[in-house]
């Protein structure tokens, strides 16, 4: 039986409107029958289920099926899938574990501490999120390359020491530093809910601040500590980006980057089962990893008052202000002005001066052939990928929220897999299962697997502003003879179009700037923008590159900081 998912304040509205209904009106039962019938619902969840696995199953079972096939022993004892295995899972480890650790610091200073320029403060902690991690390798390669600022500065002050960010450290350190920001949104989301009744009662009990910290808070943000990890952990297995630019000159291979140079040698005749099993031990490890902290998540719940904020303005917060600001200048500013200076010189190892800056080389980046088609394409891709992924996840999220259903628990499972799953899992089955529908080197086939990769984003958007919509809206539409389907679309969904459009303008600006999914999918005619600017920084066309990638952290930044700051205003007034 499918019926409403009524708010607490439904009953007593319609109550009095059933009180005020003329006497030939349906009885509140006969009312609630129709109401909970199917009444055009079956089919449109039908088809969203076969939308669904369409887009979400069928290429993980290709996935599963190819990577079968292949031999896992002589998998396992190639000397190179062990070594981009191991340092696969070292990079990742650590790199999120530092993640978590700096997610945590941060969020006590913000959390627990109150100084001047905090807003500000948080904006640019969070800006090496705003940015695709390619081209925050991109910035620290023009910061920390031999013609660098960083070189050049030690270079002036006599000291016979060159920088160098290529290795395998360098890997963990920039994917640390791109993804503290989401350990610090997750743990500083878990630690406004820790009640501050329980802190203040330790306080009063003789506690100091470290004890408290110690013995209260840090105990009950374990289960937000330990998402925190998990999410950095599997998006930094699923990098491509840093691990390509900034390992492989040095030798350094992660299963990502195997993969593209397996698919990408002619010397191999047949990939794909090779390619395939990798994939599915990356989408086995990913949902271990995803399984384990569902287990953890609800470890701790407490429910009391709101979490007490500590205004502290003395020498310990100003302490930890100046320390926060030196490292966003460090990790989020000096790099982006590295990646200016090479975009605006004519030439890498120019002195920035005023005479040598010059617009020549954004002009001809955006200009070029190249560059003109990854446009085109990426704006036409990320564009279609935010209308197909809003309407199906908005269907999903429609269903999931409105309706009860023994079906919903799968249909959930299934749209927010995908979140879970590296790039590099979507991408090898988008790969399989192109030949067979007719796509393959075409752009659609990279279309889709971004509404696979995104469709999550929008379907959690959603959710919460769905739920809560007050039912008795949709019972009077169908009152006054509306179908349920009608009822829930017409009323409900036009409610959240606001909502919507924020999901769409999320994925269109997380699709634009996309290069792990790409780069495995392109094919002649269908180069992306992200793609394009890796191939030229590869090619050593290194002052084109920062050009176009400027321009992307440029949008990206404000971009989507415009649509965070809408949706948080949104959320605020609701």
């Amino acid at each position: 039986m499918i019926e409403t998912k009524p708010t607490p304040q439904d009953h007593a509205v319609h109550g009095a409107s059933q009180n005020r209904a003329p006497s030939n009106a349906p009885r509140a039962g006969r009312s609630r029958t129709r109401f909970s019938g199917p009444d055009g619902l079956g089919v449109f969840r039908l088809t969203v289920i076969v939308g669904l696995i369409g887009v979400v199953i069928v290429p993980l079972i290709a996935t599963v099926a190819m990577g079968t096939r292949a031999d896992f022993g002589q998998l396992l004892a190639d000397p190179a899938v062990h070594e981009a295995t191991q340092n696969s899972l070292v990079s990742s480890a650590v790199s999120a574990l530092a993640a978590t650790g700096l997610g945590v610091v941060f969020a006590i200073i913000f959390e627990r501490f109150t100084f001047p320029g905090q807003n500000l403060l948080r904006w640019f902690l969070l800006i090496p999120f705003l940015i695709p991690p390619f081209i925050g390798a991109m910035s620290w390669m023009a910061l920390l390359g031999v013609n660098g600022p960083a070189n050049q500065l030690l270079e002036q002050l006599g000291i016979d020491h060159t920088f160098s960010i290529f290795g395998g450290a360098g890997v963990i350190f920039l994917l640390t530093v791109h993804s503290y920001p989401v350990a610090y949104l997750v743990v500083s989301a878990a630690m406004r809910q820790v009640p501050g009744n329980l802190e203040e009662a330790a306080r009063m009990s003789g506690g100091g601040s470290w004890t408290v910290l110690r013995t209260v808070t840090l105990p009950l943000i374990r289960p937000g500590m330990t998402a925190a990890f998990m999410l950095t952990f599997v998006s930094n297995l699923s990098d491509f980006g840093i691990p390509a630019l900034i390992g492989l000159p040095e030798r350094y291979t992660t299963l990502t980057t195997l993969v593209y140079r397996e698919l990408s040698s002619p010397a191999t005749t047949n990939p794909l089962p090779q390619v395939s099993s990798i994939a599915m031990v990356l989408m086995v490890v990913a949902l271990v990893a995803i399984l384990a902290r569902r287990g953890r998540s609800g470890a701790t719940q407490v429910i009391a008052s709101a979490s007490a904020r500590q205004d502290h303005t003395g020498v310990f917060g100003y302490v930890a202000m100046g320390l926060t600001w030196l490292w966003v200048i460090v990790v989020s500013i000096l790099p982006l002005f590295a990646l200016a200076t090479q975009a605006l010189l004519p030439a890498p190892g120019l002195a920035f001066t005023p005479e040598n800056i010059t617009l020549d080389n954004i002009t001809s980046a955006v200009t070029s052939p190249t560059a003109v088609t990854g446009i085109q394409n990426s704006v036409m891709l990320a564009g279609g990928a935010a209308v197909i992924a809003t309407a199906l996840g908005l269907a999903v999220a429609l269903l999931l929220s409105r309706t009860t259903h023994p079906t919903n628990p799968s249909i959930d499972v299934i749209a927010n897999l995908p979140q879970a799953l590296p790039g590099l899992v979507i991408a090898v089955g988008w790969l399989l299962v192109a030949p067979a529908l007719g796509i393959f080197n075409s752009p659609i086939v990279i279309l889709l697997a971004y509404v696979m990769a995104f469709l999550a984003l929008v379907v959690q958007q959603l959710r919460g502003p769905l739920a809560t919509v007050s039912a008795t809206l949709e019972e009077a539409a169908t009152i006054s003879g509306a179908s349920r389907l009608r009822a829930l679309i017409g009323i409900t969904g036009r409610i959240v179009v606001p909502v919507v459009i924020t999901g769409a303008m999320m994925v269109f600006l997380t699709a634009v700037r996309e290069l792990t999914i790409s780069i495995l999918l392109v094919a002649p005619g269908s180069q992306t923008l992200g793609v394009a600017i890796f191939n030229l920084q590869q090619a050593g066309n290194y002052n084109a590159a920062s050009a176009l990638a400027l321009l992307v952290a440029i949008v990206g930044i404000v971009g989507l900081s415009i649509t965070a700051a809408v949706a948080s205003k949104r959320q605020g007034n609701a």
